[in-house]
């Protein structure tokens, strides 16, 4: 009988400090529970607000992207205008290359 006073006496401590503990427990599990519900409400907030950065980013570097096609394909066309002058330039120059040599012919058999 001894061993049951022994047994009686461990079940009444467990039973005193085990269900307070659980209760304490469960009372700092709903202040979590809070706590990261908050934390989840912030980060909404701040997921919003980098979505809609990120949206103004994109826009702005689409906007750019264009910008710089359109200055390239200017740039491009005046190339091919630059390229059009040196060729006709340089139809010019051979020309006036040809009707020197054949002046300098001319004047050689004049003399």
């Amino acid at each position: 009988m001894a061993a049951m006073g022994v047994y009686d006496q461990i079940k009444s401590a467990f039973q005193d400090i085990v269900p307070p503990e659980i209760h304490a427990l469960r009372g700092e599990i709903q202040r979590l529970d809070g706590r990261i519900t908050a934390l989840d409400g912030k980060l909404d907030g701040v997921d919003g607000r980098l979505t809609a950065k990120m949206d103004g980013l994109r826009s702005e570097t689409v906007s750019m992207k264009a910008e710089l096609l359109a200055e390239l394909r200017r740039v491009d066309s005046g190339t091919d205008s630059v390229h059009t002058r040196i060729d006709s330039l340089e139809r010019e120059v051979r020309t006036a290359i040809d009707v020197r040599e054949r002046l300098a012919a001319l004047e050689a058999r004049r003399t």
